[in-house]
């Protein structure tokens, strides 16, 4: 490896991780705008806001390192060639070919850094946060484990084995206690819908009723009950990890699993589409970085391409979620749907490069 690219890759890491840096927190600081009108309900405070606006930083990073690639890599091509450094190295006998190859190179680094974000890290600390910020501010205790979902509602404890994304839940069993602890009666349903006003409508229950005096129980079968509780829907909600935070592995096992049961799987499939192609962003918009920052320093419109380089960074942030919700509205093949974005904006890239080098 020449000492070429590894100054190279050091001056790009510098200006990319400072940009990274600097979008988080401006992140960081929208969030916490937003988590400021919480405070106060149930035990919510301010160190709970600032853990919560953390433990969400992997996610936010995942999103933003294709546009921090792309902001970082044009100012820091830029300084090397305001500085001529870039034109020393092509002096020296570097051709546009070989440095697309050092680029593409650390792209690969930074795609690989984007895909163990996204497909490890940014999950977990996600569907932490949510757990987190819902035990805080509603008071109450939510764990999931390999059973459902648990959560402690008052004397009542309550476990949904499965929710579907439009709040439908399965496999209900409310435990409640009687205040010296002891268990007064357990609700079971196969099937729950929320009615309004804190009422799940639980199909195909059995309720059973423990009688303290005589030690005897009591079942009885419904076709339908009413389960009165404050867990609501809002709540269950923020316990789904939307499907652009599961991991590939998570995304694949849900697809076989809707599938199986013949389901429509077009929402996860862009979504695991996306968790493949989304790394390669970083290839494509170093590639891109590069007709935008060669440009002599005395040039009257360096600001100017710096500027439209960054508009192209927002204008991939936004297109990449344009093309999904399209793609998941009009039925579109996921792979042809999530390629689009990194495909078009490299070819943009070779044909500037092309331009420029014609001249």
């Amino acid at each position: 490896m020449s000492i070429l690219f590894r100054y190279l890759f050091r001056e790009l890491t510098l200006y990319i991780l400072f940009t990274l840096a600097g979008l988080l927190g401006l992140y960081t600081f929208f969030d916490l705008i937003t988590e400021l009108s919480s405070l106060g309900k149930g035990g919510y405070g301010l160190k709970d806001a600032l853990f919560y606006i953390v433990l969400q930083a992997p996610a936010n990073a995942y999103e933003l390192m294709p546009v921090a690639a792309l902001i970082g890599g044009i100012f820091a091509l830029a300084a090397l060639s305001g500085q001529s450094e870039l034109t020393v190295i092509r002096a020296s006998g570097v051709s546009v070919r070989r440095l697309l190859v050092w680029l593409l190179m650390v792209g690969t680094a930074y795609g690989a850094l984007t895909f163990v974000l996204g497909e490890y890290i940014a999950p977990a600390t996600k569907q932490m946060a949510n757990q987190y910020r819902l035990s805080a501010t509603k008071s109450m205790l939510v764990s999931e484990f390999r059973s459902g979902v648990w959560v402690k509602d008052g004397a009542q404890i309550v476990n949904i084995a499965e929710m579907l994304p439009d709040l439908t839940i399965f496999k209900i069993r409310i435990y409640e206690f009687t205040p010296d602890l002891g268990i007064r009666r357990i609700l079971e349903g196969e099937q729950g819908r929320f009615l309004g006003d804190g009422r799940w409508q639980l199909n195909q229950a059995r309720e059973t009723y423990f009688q303290p005096r005589d030690g005897g129980v009591q079942v009885k079968a419904m076709p339908q009950t009413t389960w009165q509780t404050q867990v609501s829907p809002e709540m269950l909600a923020v316990l789904l990890v939307e499907p652009s935070q599961m991991s590939a592995r998570s995304l694949y096992s849900y697809i076989d699993h809707l599938s199986r049961n013949k389901q429509t799987t077009q929402r996860y499939e862009l979504a695991l589409w996306g968790k493949l192609f989304y790394p390669l962003a970083c290839l494509s918009m170093l590639i891109i970085a590069l007709p935008f920052a060669q440009t002599q320093r005395r040039s009257s419109n360096v600001g100017v391409r710096l500027f439209a380089g960054i508009l192209v960074g927002l204008a991939f942030h936004f297109l990449n979620r344009i093309v999904v919700y399209l793609g998941e509205l009009k039925s579109w093949p996921a792979p042809l749907v999530v390629s689009v974005p990194t495909v078009l904006f490299m070819i943009i890239a070779l044909i500037l490069l092309w331009r420029q080098e014609r001249r």
